[in-house]
């Protein structure tokens, strides 16, 4: 079992995340990318004293970026979408 702040990297804070997190209890982070779904459930479930019903992951490729004449590439990154059980929240994480 790894530690917890080495699996859960960042929150996600987009439009959409935010609207999942009010409306469905379901939080999205930023996870390291050899994590998998049992690593990140631990990981939720340690950190924020909560139950964890489900959880989602989705691997993206890092973009190609350009500054002048030189190109290079974002790293490649992993996001987890939990989904909490019924009624639990995160306080810490709430606007």
């Amino acid at each position: 079992m790894s530690e917890p702040t080495r699996v859960i990297l960042s929150l996600v804070v987009t439009e959409k995340a935010e609207r999942l997190k009010a409306e469905q209890s379901r939080y999205t982070f930023k996870v390291a990318r050899t994590a998998n779904k049992i690593e990140v459930r631990d990981a939720v479930e340690r950190l924020f004293k909560v139950h964890v019903r489900d959880v989602h992951v989705m691997n993206y490729l890092g973009k190609m970026r350009r500054v002048g004449r030189f190109s290079g590439r974002r790293p490649d990154w992993k996001k987890a979408v939990v989904t909490l059980k019924k009624g639990e929240r995160i306080e810490g994480l709430e606007r």
